[in-house]
């Protein structure tokens, strides 16, 4: 059997609500858990470093990728599996995706939303057909779920686009989805 790997896009920051870090450990440990490889920013800071820290804890594989100029920032985690640097943002997202077999978007801000659109227009474009999934902790991503909406409303999508995207409200949801899409 081929070892899975989860791309988790998440914040550099925890936010405002402790249940956003509570359910960024939780996912990383259940990551780790199933016998999969954590793939994410390879940051040591907010939701990325809660995430990578659960996975390394509960004994899990971690892959992180983080560009030159963010290694000072996010606090490059070097004790990894694998670390990657990489020269850009793009490359990064790219190392990233081609190295995951599903995504998971826990809360994060502009850098999220940025990851997140980019594998969904990949996604629509056909450059691949894995899972996306938000996990959407104390609804935080509804007002993302109501944009999609409003773009296939509007008539800039078709609606094939709202099937590009799951959602679970925590990390018992996502990771059923996960066993699902990956088994």
């Amino acid at each position: 059997m081929t070892l899975k790997s989860i791309c988790v896009y998440c914040g550099s920051r925890t936010g405002d609500r402790p249940e956003y870090a509570e359910e960024a450990a939780r996912l990383g440990a259940a990551i780790a858990g199933e016998g999969w490889r954590l793939v994410y920013g390879a940051g040591d800071v907010g939701l990325m470093g809660t995430v990578a820290r659960a996975a390394q804890d509960a004994g899990g594989d971690t892959f992180g990728v983080i560009p030159t100029h963010l290694v000072n920032m996010e606090v490059g985690k070097k004790d990894l599996t694998r670390y990657v640097v990489t020269e850009t943002m793009h490359e990064r997202k790219k190392v990233m995706l081609m190295n995951a077999d599903a995504v998971v978007v826990l809360p994060g801000g502009p850098g999220s939303l940025d990851e997140f659109f980019e594998v969904l227009t990949w996604r629509q474009l056909g450059l691949h057909d894995k899972p996306i999934l938000l996990m959407d902790v104390s609804g935080y991503w509804g007002p993302l779920k109501a944009l999609l909406d409003s773009i296939v409303t509007h008539g800039f999508a078709s609606e094939s686009l709202l099937d590009f995207v799951q959602s679970g409200a925590d990390t018992a949801e996502v990771m059923s989805l996960l066993r699902r899409a990956l088994s």
